[in-house]
């Protein structure tokens, strides 16, 4: 394709790859980003890097070959709730089941960024030939897990909540049920201190990393042989106890990927189903109720059959820098949770 293009006044000042995720929202920066250094993007006329600010009016020529650009990420079908929002970020309430970005080995599928280019689609008008802002996700959760995910309007909110995050001021927990009657007393907090890396032997897993300690008790220097595990902690308290069975609230003070899951599973109480780390696929309520009979010629449909964790609430600071409190927002226990929580209520109650 070749086309002209006027930048117009209220875009002035933007950066060349932000203009252009606005106007091709089906392709992703990094490809518009590699056009741009390739000179198929001109500005003025001229070759410029993507970081280029624009002004009113200039003219950018674009020739982009369509059958060149990855596919684009899709989510037919797929309503979200949106929980909260401000005029630099908002929240979502993500479905378990869909992975946050297009997945690797299966980009036709669903994913949460093929769902937030409909709601910007949604948001700009059923005519509108481009949206007027890209909702960028800033940060993650497992393709199983449910709950609050932060999404940001605009670049600087994105930049501005990324940096918080690394910082530690986004608050962030979690509910999650577990195998096992956690000995944790009620009221009291324990956080989990424990180091983690990745699984060498086994691909896209983490594991609990020994602690390292030099001579008189200084961290030793890193070697290239052996990584050190990264210190990831997790604070933990008891929300509800069952008989078998506990339902934890976990905040995450640190940020590793699968943090929760490991710590839980290396201390005892891997969640109650987890296929990577705990021993089910799916809860069900014959395992809870002893005179349950399933239907003659009819398998039985589980109570759950993801993740039972939930990403029930998070903080977020003001990215505009007016107030020092944090903005709290809580996402709902989707059906699937909800239920497997009131047959444990049901048939497991310890006042029973």
């Amino acid at each position: 394709m070749s086309e002209v293009y006027i930048v117009p006044r209220d875009r002035a000042g933007m950066e060349l790859d932000e203009f252009l995720c606005l106007l091709f929202p089906e392709w992703n920066k990094g490809f518009l980003r590699r056009m741009v250094r390739e000179g198929k993007v001109l500005v003025d006329g001229e070759q410029v890097l993507p970081s280029r600010r624009l002004r009113a009016d200039q003219v950018l020529m674009v020739d982009i070959d369509p059958d060149a650009a990855p596919a684009a990420p899709i989510a037919p079908g797929i309503e979200l709730e949106i929980l909260h929002e401000t005029d630099g970020w908002l929240v979502i309430q993500k479905p378990a089941g869909l992975a946050v970005e297009p997945e690797r080995w299966a980009r036709e599928r669903a994913s949460m960024s093929g769902a937030m280019l409909q709601v910007a689609r949604s948001r700009a008008g059923d005519d509108a030939t481009e949206i007027d802002e890209r909702l960028r996700i800033v940060h993650r959760l497992d393709k199983e897990t449910s709950g609050a995910l932060l999404v940001a309007k605009d670049l600087d909110a994105e930049r501005a909540l990324r940096t918080a995050f690394e910082e530690g001021r986004v608050a962030k927990a979690y509910l999650a049920l577990v195998e096992g009657e956690h000995p944790l007393p009620d009221g009291e907090v324990e956080t989990i201190d424990v180091p983690l890396g990745p699984d060498a032997r086994r691909s896209g897993r983490m594991r609990v990393m020994p602690r390292k300690v030099g001579r008189n008790g200084e961290a030793p220097r890193r070697s290239k042989r052996k990584a050190a595990g990264k210190p990831s902690r997790t604070r933990i308290r008891v929300e509800q106890r069952f008989r078998g069975f506990t339902l934890l609230r976990c905040e995450p003070l640190t940020g590793r990927t699968h943090q929760i899951r490991v710590h839980l599973a290396d201390a005892g109480f891997p969640l109650a189903v987890d296929k990577v780390y705990g021993r089910r696929d799916a809860l069900l309520l014959s395992e809870l109720k002893s005179s349950y009979r399933a239907k003659r010629g009819r398998a039985e449909h589980p109570l759950i059959d993801r993740l039972t964790l939930h990403a029930a609430e998070i903080g977020v600071p003001d990215v505009r820098g007016r107030s020092e409190e944090l903005v709290r927002v809580t996402a709902p226990l989707p059906k699937d949770f909800a239920r497997a929580l009131m047959q444990l209520e049901k048939h497991r109650s310890l006042s029973r």
